[in-house]
């Protein structure tokens, strides 16, 4: 990342990669741990509880595969594999369910036949409706973000203000210009880059 006052804090910006502490912080400079999540999400980090590679369901390709987040829990695969589908031939398709219950924990998986198929969807199903519920779509953080904690370990990124556990760095809350109007440690805590710039035709996560 280049360029330097102004032009630096007047950005958006976005993680490339993931910190616990760093995602818990509005602008990206925090350098200690604010809510018990953050706690939680620092200890996997930091002792490696955590493998985004351990996932046996986690199959196929990562650059052509989508997270869908925020389904209402009465959608079904073949609901949203009819909604998908229009945006490209789809390879594979995972509804996550609990795995006593078997109800749905409201986020899935699409993978597609091609990159080019998966980017038309990141560009154009956000914040569309499936079934009442307006959705969000990202890349696949769990294998393409080094360093990724998942939101059920205090991880994660977004979420809604009432949790009282906001992530930050992601497409729907991306870090705000530092509040201090510099950069603390801008090439250690700060690399960030736009997220096109991230998925479109570069593999460098």
């Amino acid at each position: 990342m280049s360029g330097g006052g102004n032009n630096v804090v007047n950005k958006v910006f976005y993680a490339t990669s993931y910190h616990p502490i760093q995602a818990g912080s509005i602008d990206g400079t925090d350098v200690a741990p604010h809510d018990n999540g953050v706690r939680r999400a620092l200890l996997c980090y930091n002792a490696g509880l955590y493998d985004p590679s351990g996932d046996s369901k986690a199959v196929g390709d990562p650059y052509s595969t989508l997270f869908v987040g925020r389904l209402s829990h009465h959608t079904t695969e073949d609901t949203l594999r009819e909604v998908m589908i229009k945006y490209g031939r789809i390879k594979n398709l995972r509804l996550v369910r609990h795995i006593v219950t078997g109800s749905s924990r409201g986020y899935a998986f699409v993978e597609f036949e091609s990159e080019k198929d998966m980017l038309r969807a990141y560009e154009d199903a956000h914040h569309s409706l499936i079934d009442g519920r307006e959705i969000i779509v990202d890349y696949n953080r769990q294998q393409l973000m080094p360093g990724w904690i998942p939101r059920r370990l205090g991880g994660g990124l977004g979420g809604r203000k009432e949790s009282g556990q906001l992530r930050f760095g992601g497409r729907e809350r991306p870090f705000r210009a530092p509040l201090s109007h510099h950069l603390r440690g801008e090439k250690e805590v700060c690399r960030m880059i736009e997220r096109k710039d991230i998925i479109i035709g570069k593999r460098v996560l």
